[in-house]
């Protein structure tokens, strides 16, 4: 069986934006070839998803990039968060959107995981923007962007201010169930590459479709249960990239890779570690 590379092969390169705030023990970057091993919201088998820990947790364990849900607080401001409710992932009650920044920062957003992540928060977007930048590619996703009109041009406006739209190709993919808020973040940042996710769906993926997909996206990206040789190389017969979700053990990802679809995402970024469990 082909393994997957969890090691792309790395170049030393200055990072082409100075983040101010930057934490990051080196201003060196590692720059990727396809994106193979993807945190899904940093190492959520092993922390609190979507939190600081579990995104420095998913770089320890070798993710060569983070993926993020971002959403809209009630006063505008953009926070890293998978459920349009905090009731899940917090001890708060209520949607996102019908809180503040202030409200929302308030919350514990580790201890509903277990007690030893008690007071772990709900990051700001620029915040994991600023903290990981150099360290990792971005795979963002705009959660339920209908919420909150207006998402993409605030998204634009965090990258453009950080100038992380003018790093290296495919280093952020920003990735949506709404195509029409791909479109609309493609036509914000041209430079950027655009995934469309797809759910579980008993028929596949239609050639029909990865036309029409490929037409403004660049990457396919779905369910696991629905990657196989047959779909790969239909996505690539019209330029798509695939990067499949959510592996939750390493065969799953070694078994994906043979597939041979460019990016695998994970709770487990390596299932081996059991320091937490």
């Amino acid at each position: 069986m082909k393994k997957l590379h969890w090691i792309t092969s790395i170049l030393g390169s200055i990072c082409n934006a100075r983040i101010p705030g930057q934490i990051t023990d080196t201003r060196i970057m590692r720059k990727y070839g396809p994106p193979t091993l993807i945190g899904h919201r940093g190492a959520a088998g092993l922390c609190p998803e979507n939190t600081i820990i579990s995104f420095d947790k998913a770089l320890e364990k070798g993710a060569h990039y983070l993926e993020f849900d971002v959403q809209e607080t009630s006063d505008g401001k953009l926070v890293v968060i998978h459920d349009v409710t905090v009731d899940r992932t917090t001890n708060g009650k209520g949607k996102v959107g019908s809180l503040s920044f202030e409200e929302i920062r308030k919350l514990d957003a580790g201890s509903w995981f277990h007690p030893r992540f008690k007071g772990e928060k709900i990051p700001s977007f620029s915040e994991v923007l600023e903290r990981y930048s150099c360290k990792a590619g971005f795979l963002i996703e705009l959660k339920k962007p209908s919420l909150y009109p207006g998402i993409e041009e605030k998204v634009a406006a965090e990258l453009i201010k950080l100038r992380l739209h003018q790093l290296g190709k495919d280093r952020i993919i920003i990735q949506s169930f709404d195509k029409a808020s791909l479109m609309k973040i493609k036509k914000l940042l041209p430079s950027i590459p655009v995934g469309v996710l797809v759910r579980h769906r008993p028929y596949g993926i239609l050639e029909r479709e990865c036309k029409a997909i490929s037409q403004f996206a660049q990457y396919l990206n779905p369910k696991v249960t629905m990657v196989n040789a047959s779909l790969v190389k239909k996505a690539q017969k019209h330029s798509l990239k695939v990067i499949g979700w959510t592996a939750q053990d390493r065969q799953t990802a070694e078994e994906l890779a043979n597939t041979g679809l460019d990016g695998v995402v994970t709770d487990f970024v390596d299932v081996h570690d059991s320091s937490l469990k």
